[in-house]
């Protein structure tokens, strides 16, 4: 059986002496970097509120949405039973474990409080958010690979590869799936429609599409991807990350038929001619 020699990668990018920095804390720091520059561009582009300076302000409440919700989302989701018995573990952060799903639930109640103080629509944050989470997913599936983990299922593929981590046998390179998926085609749909179209005066429509676009995507992926080694299959055979991402699908189609409807009944208000 053909397969590709999985490439000499060390995860470990620069070292001083004991200090190490690793790929996947570069990847969260150019996600978060070039998504905070990517949304002050959005919001320049589009002026009123949010502006450039209110995300200057709210990248400090996504990092803190993002590290909290995810190493939470991990431990509730992926390894309740280890940190039920050891819940110091879930403070060492430096032992990996992060989740998307509670990412994403982080930075949800981070937009929900930071709209609230400055008084702005949480919606038209969370559209411009939604626009720049690609990016971080990209740069993560990334270093996903350069460590060897979360490798995908067992494959006869010409591309299938022998990973150090994944036993003697070729797998699917999911984490390169899912980085074209997540990142690279779902940041090209959005940009699309923020530049294309005007949805960005409709509040909620770009985070229900975000929603629905990567459920999608994460859903697929997960066809291709090897499940958690401590889960396995859940559910009718489905993975965790599928059992999480359907939710996210319903949840955002209706947050888009409810923008959508919503914009209407402004629009319709503003044009009503007023009674004789």
């Amino acid at each position: 059986m053909l397969a590709l020699a999985f490439p000499t990668l060390d995860p470990v990018a620069i070292a001083f002496g004991p200090i190490a920095i690793r790929w996947y804390a570069l990847a969260y720091l150019a996600g978060f970097i070039l998504g905070w520059r990517y949304c002050l561009h959005l919001t320049r582009r589009a002026g009123g509120r949010p502006n450039p300076a209110d995300f200057d302000d709210f990248l400090t409440w996504a990092v803190l949405g993002v590290i909290l919700g995810g190493r939470v989302g991990y431990v509730l989701f992926y390894q309740f039973d280890l940190y039920s018995h050891d819940p110091l573990e879930a403070l060492r952060l430096w032992h990996g474990g992060m989740s998307f799903h509670g990412g994403m639930l982080g930075v949800v109640i981070a937009i929900v409080l930071f709209a609230r103080q400055r008084r702005i629509d949480p919606f038209a944050v969370g559209d411009v958010v939604a626009c720049a989470v690609p990016i971080g997913l990209f740069f993560g599936r990334i270093a996903n690979f350069v460590n060897g983990e979360l490798f995908g299922r067992f494959s006869d593929l010409p591309w299938a590869m022998v990973f150090p981590r994944g036993g003697p046998l070729p797998r699917h390179p999911s984490q390169l799936y899912e980085a074209a998926m997540e990142g690279l085609l779902l940041f090209v749909v959005l940009t699309v429609l923020v530049h294309r179209t005007r949805l960005r005066e409709r509040p909620g429509c770009l985070c229900g599409l975000f929603l629905i676009g990567y459920g999608l995507c994460r859903i697929v992926g997960e066809f291709f991807r090897e499940p958690d080694v401590q889960l396995g299959f859940l559910l009718g055979g489905a993975t965790m990350g599928q059992l999480l991402s359907i939710p996210m699908v319903i949840g955002g189609a209706a947050i888009l038929i409810w923008a959508l409807r919503r914009h209407l009944a402004t629009t319709t208000a503003i044009v009503r001619p007023p009674a004789p």
